[in-house]
């Protein structure tokens, strides 16, 4: 995982893609909700934000 950081990092410093970062950062993100409130009492209103 780290050497994949690493290597994303690289590629948007070279080829000045920094627009790429918050994309990246809010898939994580939405990634992290989804898997940590699934089966939970959290997840209805998980509905409600999309």
């Amino acid at each position: 995982m780290l050497s994949f950081l690493a290597e994303f990092w690289s590629f948007m410093r070279v080829r000045k893609k920094y627009w790429l970062l918050p994309m990246f950062v809010m898939l994580l993100l939405f990634g992290g909700l989804v898997v940590l409130t699934q089966g939970s009492a959290v997840a209805p209103f998980i509905y409600t934000i999309f």
